[in-house]
């Protein structure tokens, strides 16, 4: 068996005896007498590579990202005989503690004190004194808070583990309700309800028709002025115009996001400088944890003819 495997990415993965391991610059295309591949590990994203086997390797039977969300790989067009498996489960630990930092940086209003050190002042008047736990208007800690994880599959369970160790208490939105983990998931009916009564609305949802601006103007409305969104699901789950509108005219406490859309967010978007906003660039979910074990494991049901694990529906 021969198996192209990019190298974009690190990535761990011990091929057993018989395996042809082929490495591939995902920018380059690939050698022809490398096309008769029988499988391939890519990122996931739409590159050169991935448009070129789903044209011309023929031979192709499966595909496996390391990215949990395979939108470019998808948009390759693969034809039906190759099967594509995702990422899912490798970025469920380092996704989750980005959500924590990147909310703590907000609360704790970390930007502003970089910018006081920036200035070389010490600004113990404005961050440093005695404080209510949750001042007037604000969060000051995550202690006593309450945290809705819209997206409730293993990075929502993560998320939430993460947050209730710091004295949150934490519920879920998913697309069935019930109990997961030890923590009470409704579905997308209850948000209704449950929106006014959130501190902290981490968004862990991916792309597709039925998610785009999920979070839109009207359910941002139910959300208490003091509100902080996090978003480390998929940049197109949240209108970020209506978002950057409710952070200026204060009508939430702020945001704190991973993604954006569209990626690379433009120079002149109103996010940049939309009042207590934090903005990464979709760094939350770059180290395939996990992927031998993930890898090897599809590799054995492939040939054993078992179905394979994180099969992506098409």
């Amino acid at each position: 068996m021969k198996i192209l495997a990019t190298t974009n990415a690190p990535f761990e993965f011990e091929p057993p005896a018989g395996v042809e391991v082929v490495p591939v610059d995902e920018r380059e295309p690939v050698p022809a007498e490398h096309l008769d591949a029988d499988a391939a590990i890519l990122v996931g994203g739409r590159t050169r590579v991935a448009d070129q086997l789903a044209a011309e390797a023929s031979g192709l039977r499966w595909v496996q990202t390391l990215a949990a969300g395979p939108d470019g790989v998808l948009a390759a067009g693969f034809g039906p005989g190759v099967t594509i498996t995702n990422g899912r489960g490798l970025h469920t630990y380092t996704v989750a503690e980005t959500a924590l930092a990147l909310t703590l940086a907000g609360i704790l209003r970390l930007p502003g004190m970089l910018a006081a050190q920036r200035e070389h002042r010490w600004a113990y008047e404005e961050y440093g004194t005695w404080r209510a736990l949750h001042p007037t208007g604000r969060l000051g800690s995550l202690i006593d808070t309450d945290v809705l994880v819209w997206g409730f599959g293993a990075i929502g369970e993560q998320v939430a583990r993460l947050f209730t160790a710091v004295g949150a208490r934490v519920r879920g939105i998913a697309t069935t309700a019930g109990e997961r983990g030890g923590f009470e998931v409704f579905t997308d009916a209850d948000l209704p309800r449950l929106l006014p009564a959130t501190d902290v609305l981490v968004m862990v949802l991916p792309h597709d028709d039925s998610t785009r601006h999920a979070l839109d103007a009207d359910r941002m409305a139910l959300l208490p002025d003091h509100a902080w969104v996090v978003n480390v699901g998929r940049g197109t789950t949240i209108d970020n115009d209506a978002l950057a509108a409710a952070l200026n005219a204060g009508e939430l406490g702020g945001a704190a996001l991973d993604v954006a859309d569209p990626e690379p967010y433009p120079a002149d978007g109103p996010l940049w400088d939309a009042r207590n906003c934090i903005l990464v660039p979709h760094v939350a979910g770059g180290v395939a944890h996990g992927s031998d074990e993930l890898i090897n494991d599809n590799l054995a049901r492939l040939g054993s003819g078992e179905p394979l694990r994180n099969v992506v529906p098409r």
